[in-house]
Formats: C-alpha cells, sequence, structure tokens
C-alpha cells in the first residue's frame, strides 16, 4: 500500500502520461500503477521522464538537480521517483 506523497506522485505521472503521446500515441493507463512499475512499461522516453520531473518540480516547489541521462539511469521504476522526491522534500524541510 502506497503512502500519500507515493499516490500523490502515482497521480502526477498518471496525468502526464495519459495526457501525452508518449510512443506516438495516446496511451491510457491499463491496470494500476504501483511504487514497482517500471518507468518504461509506461511508454515514457527520457523526454517524457524530463516532463513528469518538470511536474514533480512545479507540484512540490523543488528543484531536481538531475540531467536526463542521470534520470534515465537512476529512476527506473515509479519507487525510485517516489524515493528521489522524499529525499528533496526532507532536504529542503
Amino acid at each position: 500500500m502506497a503512502d500519500q506523497l507515493a499516490t500523490e506522485i502515482i497521480t502526477i505521472i498518471k496525468k502526464r502520461v495519459e495526457s501525452e503521446n508518449f510512443a506516438g500515441a495516446f496511451r491510457p493507463i491499463v491496470g494500476e500503477i504501483t511504487t514497482e512499475t517500471e518507468v518504461t512499461a509506461l511508454g515514457i522516453d527520457s523526454l517524457g521522464l524530463a516532463d513528469v520531473l518538470w511536474d514533480l518540480e512545479q507540484a512540490y516547489g523543488i528543484k531536481i538537480e538531475m540531467n536526463t541521462s542521470e534520470a534515465w539511469s537512476d529512476l527506473q521504476n515509479v519507487g525510485d521517483i517516489v524515493k528521489a522526491i522524499r529525499s528533496l522534500l526532507a532536504e529542503a524541510a
């Protein structure tokens, strides 16, 4: 079961994935997104990941200091994204 932060992040990711043309076509989410869901399983490419990270920066008032190649190698699943955001929020507190 996801905590409140994870649930919020999953909602932001789902909204972005459903509103974008990742992989060249509209992709409604089939099934549930969990912290174990792989980023690539959502059809997110490196540019899409940059968009997701921007959405999260805006939602939480943080700056994610990570270039796209770092993000692509470090953030393999939704849980990795949640951990990264949780860490940045703890540093800002």
